[in-house]
């Protein structure tokens, strides 16, 4: 009696399907961080831009009343008046990653910052400055101070 060879089905074998499911497990493992690490990059971006727009809200407070001084509300933790720039950031989306405040205001000067609000993806990121002279600052290490080698946003 002579036995046919079997016809394939088309299938996987359990082996294979396991052998698939590894490689998927280690490419995620490897790619997952590295996305996270993007997102957390690009939120940052968006606080930069919305720096750099609540800079020129600053400006033009300014040439309307020929003085920083009031851009902020009173008696609040720096936050600016809402007729000036909005207080958080992404202004465009529902999801905030940062507070912005004014930390410092004078006649002729100013200092914006843009904190991670806690309990966020951005917590420990590190604030954001810009200054009315345009010098740009990093706490890259959130240890709450700028060192001498975090004077720019791009590190």
């Amino acid at each position: 009696m002579q036995t046919r060879p079997q016809k394939s089905l088309g299938g996987f074998t359990l082996v294979e399907v396991m052998v698939a499911v590894a490689i998927a497990t280690i490419l995620l493992m490897v790619a997952y961080p590295s996305y996270q690490s993007q997102l957390v990059d690009g939120r940052r971006t968006d606080a930069q831009g919305a720096l750099l727009a609540f800079a020129t809200a600053m400006e033009r407070f300014r040439s309307d009343n020929n003085t920083y001084v009031g851009a902020d509300v009173l008696g609040s933790s720096k936050a600016p008046l809402t007729t000036v720039y909005p207080s958080q950031a992404p202004v465009d989306s529902n999801t905030k990653y940062y507070d912005l405040t004014i930390e410092a205001v004078a006649a002729g000067s100013y200092t914006l910052r843009a904190t991670p609000i806690t309990g966020t993806a951005q917590d420990g990121d590190g604030y954001l400055e810009i200054t009315s002279t345009g010098i740009k600052r990093w706490d890259q290490d959130d240890d709450g101070s700028i060192g001498s080698g975090e004077a720019s946003w791009n590190q």
